[in-house]
């Protein structure tokens, strides 16, 4: 038994690192900065111009501790053509961006997000629309692009919803197995069904996406992307909470812990400027904080171009001050 408990004990130590399946390095907290996503529809569709996130953002939520931007943007801008070459054009924009974000702190991480549901002009990735190589395209040339920084994290798509939920996770695979391929080491972010939801996962996507793999090997660099609003019908369209979702949260580390420790990052969340919200999303987010590592973190939704009468909005005011809700629910929780 001493000699199998050395040979086990070599063994452990010779795994290299891609072996191994560490845990996501630190706890993160921030927020999303939205406006290169404006008009993106749920269908899918696109419409609009973008609206660049103001870059002093950055420096302000950094400045008070926050580590974590999420910045969307609409694939049609992306990739205007189905499929076709990244525009250069809008990939400068963007990237500007992204380094602004980056360079805020020397801890701080960006999530590059495509926030089109799963969807191109009202269909399906997969399902009738886009194919999984045509999916797979814009995330090889983001992987060229950001391959290189392992503060850069891949939400390969925001809230997929009214899909085949098996025949999505093949989509995910696909993408995952293109970026490995294209050589891009980065932590991606895997999202489940019934846009993104917490509360659904567990019984719902969450039980095919945990057999994802990762040709890196392990699973430490493949984390859930979960998403989880405060309001009566969960659309984050209202402003009085009226949950703190501690309930779903809880079920949802259970259902990680007993598949293998996986992990997940709570994406989206937020609430109104309304004393419900300053409690229930301070609740929330306590609850976040307590259930690291299972729980990597938050960002909020939202600030960037939104300005500070949207209903959700956590953008500073003019003279630098912040919204109620950011300071009451969010900035004790952050990193």
């Amino acid at each position: 038994m001493k000699l199998a408990t050395v040979i086990l004990a070599v063994l452990s130590a010779a795994l290299s690192p891609k072996q191994a399946n560490a845990q996501f390095p630190t706890r993160l907290g921030g927020v999303n900065t939205a406006g290169y996503d404006f008009s993106v529809d749920t269908s899918g569709d696109y419409s609009g111009t973008p609206s660049t996130p103001p870059a002093t953002q950055y420096t302000h939520f950094s400045g008070e501790g926050a580590n974590l931007y999420r910045i969307p943007f609409a694939w049609q801008l992306m990739t205007p053509t189905l499929g076709g070459t990244i525009s250069s054009s809008f990939f400068e924009e963007y990237d500007t961006t992204v380094q602004a974000a980056l360079s805020s702190s020397s801890s701080a991480y960006v999530i590059v997000d495509l926030h089109n549901y799963a969807r191109w002009n009202g269909d399906i990735i997969g399902q009738g629309g886009p194919t999984n190589a045509e999916f797979a395209s814009i995330w090889t040339q983001l992987a060229q692009e950001y391959g290189s920084n392992d503060r850069i994290i891949f939400g390969i798509m925001n809230e997929p919803h009214d899909l085949d939920v098996e025949e999505w996770v093949e989509s995910v695979q696909y993408v995952v197995n293109a970026v490995r391929e294209a050589g891009a080491t980065n932590y991606l972010l895997l999202p489940g069904s019934s846009y993104s939801s917490a509360q659904t996962f567990p019984t719902e996507a969450g039980p095919y996406l945990v057999n994802v793999t990762d040709p890196l090997g392990g699973t430490s660099k493949l984390l859930f992307d979960v998403h989880k609003y405060l309001d009566s019908d969960n659309s984050g369209t209202h402003a009085t909470c009226v949950t703190n979702n501690v309930d779903v949260l809880e079920t949802l580390v259970s259902f990680l812990q007993e598949n293998g420790n996986r992990q997940a990052i709570l994406s989206e969340t937020g609430g109104g400027e309304t004393t419900s919200c300053y409690t229930d999303l301070g609740q929330e987010l306590a609850y976040v904080q307590s259930a690291y590592p299972t729980l990597v973190g938050f960002s909020v939704w939202a600030a960037g171009a939104f300005d500070t009468t949207y209903v959700l909005t956590v953008t500073p005011y003019s003279n630098g001050t912040d919204q109620t809700l950011w300071t009451e629910a969010v900035l004790p929780y952050l990193p």
